[in-house]
């Protein structure tokens, strides 16, 4: 089955993303934007327990007016449920598909849905969340209601051709489904709920994993839950598996819930099934057995004028017991058939259940110990060469630490042996250099002093001379 949930965080933050957005607010359960279409839940109480984040709720309006409330999936690009109420059905229109642009571009500045011919282009992202026409085309399917337009009014009509509220179906079971729900509503629910504006409609799909062109899910199955919400008050569900389009199958809103997933509640307080008129109730599942048999229920007046005669009255009133009584026992025989089909299926996959995991078990199990075995196999060889590697790189630690004293020990005693031996050729090969030195410096001492002796001759000779040329007169030439 597919879970439908929805998630308050994720919505909160869709609602920041769709300020002042009059359709496809994406919010919270209570929130101001999807409150405005809350009227359309009996105690203004939408259902439970949808909390997946790809869920977006919707207040579908048009003409600035909420129509009818939808919870759209953007994985599957198909409604989920749309909630509306039974209005008297109007002249069918022909069809102007719409789209919810906010759904897709959550900056654009149109409030609520529009023809999709006229924002084709002028709208960023259009399609990645939501379905458009191209999806259909050529699929095999056609665009099936989930609010059908023939239980709305005139504008609530037009609201319904939106492709938020519209399911990939056959023709066949298109055509089959919407006239099989219209003729319940009109004939079955509506006559047996004497407040009209109290009668809350929930119409469904259960997604699956078949897509239309790869793109929208095909239904697997398809959902009517109704609730009168009066002081005798009651509820009815209806489910046709899309495989089986003959198949109209009627059980409680309770049970329909556990088709979807439990925890789901789809009215409040379960709509009071607990304390459900019981003559309404039969009423209503005799006027659906009719319409799925074939037949149609007519109103009061018309029983009235058919059972006129005395003699259809007489044979009514005696057939009727059989009739009840054989309908009982058709209804237990069914009743006991499902429940011995549903206990045999339970145990299969009870027990089914608990071999596979068995052998689910056993097999890993088994897997993990070959994995094991093989893992300490293959770390066999590896361990063994790094035990040898290490051995050998300790016995080459070992030979270089001996090395390594030897050459500490036995380099003292050597060095001083060989400086010991150098001595004297370092003495003897100094002595001519010695002697060199002795030499240069007597040589240098003897010159010095022979300098020394000249320049005090040369500054005597120099001195004598100066005097010489002071005191002694001139001599002539002649003299």
């Amino acid at each position: 089955r597919h879970r439908t949930m929805d998630a308050p965080a994720v919505v909160l933050l869709c609602l920041a993303l769709f300020p002042g957005s009059s359709l496809g607010r994406v919010v919270g359960e209570g929130e101001a934007g999807f409150a405005e279409c809350n009227a359309f839940f009996p105690g203004q109480v939408p259902p439970e327990g949808f909390t997946e984040p790809f869920h977006v709720k919707i207040c579908q309006r048009y003409n600035k007016e909420p129509r009818f409330a939808t919870l759209y999936s953007t994985k599957d690009k198909i409604p989920l449920y749309s909630a509306f109420k039974y209005t008297k059905a109007a002249q069918t229109e022909e069809e102007d598909w719409l789209v919810e642009p906010q759904i897709d571009d959550p900056e654009n500045d149109l409030p609520e849905m529009v023809r999709e011919a006229d924002i084709v282009g002028t709208v960023a992202n259009l399609g990645t969340n939501q379905a458009l026409t191209s999806d259909y085309v050529g699929s095999g399917y056609e665009r099936g209601l989930l609010n059908p337009s023939g239980l709305n009014g005139e504008e609530f009509q037009v609201a319904t051709y939106t492709l938020t509220n519209a399911v990939p179906l056959s023709p066949s079971l298109s055509e089959s489904w919407h006239r099989d729900i219209g003729s319940v509503v009109e004939q079955a629910l509506a006559p047996q709920c004497s407040q009209k504006d109290r009668l809350y409609l929930l119409a469904g799909a259960i997604p699956s994993s078949v897509r239309a062109k790869g793109k929208v899910s095909v239904p697997e199955a398809l959902w009517l839950a109704a609730c009168c919400d009066a002081p005798q008050g009651w509820s009815l569900a209806l489910l046709r598996n899309t495989n089986e389009e003959n198949s109209l199958a009627d059980l409680t809103v309770g049970e329909l819930e556990k088709q979807l997933l439990a925890g789901v509640r789809l009215f409040k307080d379960s709509c009071g099934e607990g304390n459900r008129d019981q003559e309404k109730t039969e009423a209503i599942l005799q006027a659906v057995s009719q319409i799925r048999s074939g037949g149609q229920v007519g109103t009061s007046e018309d029983q009235e004028a058919k059972e006129s005669g005395l003699v259809r009255k007489v044979a009514g009133f005696i057939a009727a017991p059989f009739i009840k009584l054989l309908e009982l026992l058709i209804y237990l025989f069914v009743e006991l058939v499902k429940f011995v089909f549903s206990f045999l299926w339970l145990v299969v996959k009870r027990v089914g259940g608990t071999l596979l995991n068995g052998v689910y078990s056993l097999c890993n199990g088994l897997v993990s110990y070959l994995k094991a075995i093989s893992m300490v196999l293959i770390s066999i060889p590896y361990d063994l060469g790094r035990v040898v590697v290490n051995i050998f790189l300790g016995f080459l630690q070992i030979v270089q630490d001996v090395v390594s004293l030897t050459y500490r020990i036995l380099r003292i005693p050597l060095g001083f042996v060989l400086h010991l031996a150098a001595f004297p050729y370092h003495s003897l090969c100094a002595i001519p250099s010695v002697l060199r030195d002795v030499a240069a410096g007597i040589g240098g001492t003897f010159w010095l002093v022979v300098d020394a002796t000249a320049a005090v001759l040369h500054g005597f000779c120099y001195l004598a001379g100066h005097i010489v040329k002071r005191f002694v007169p001139k001599v002539s030439s002649d003299d």
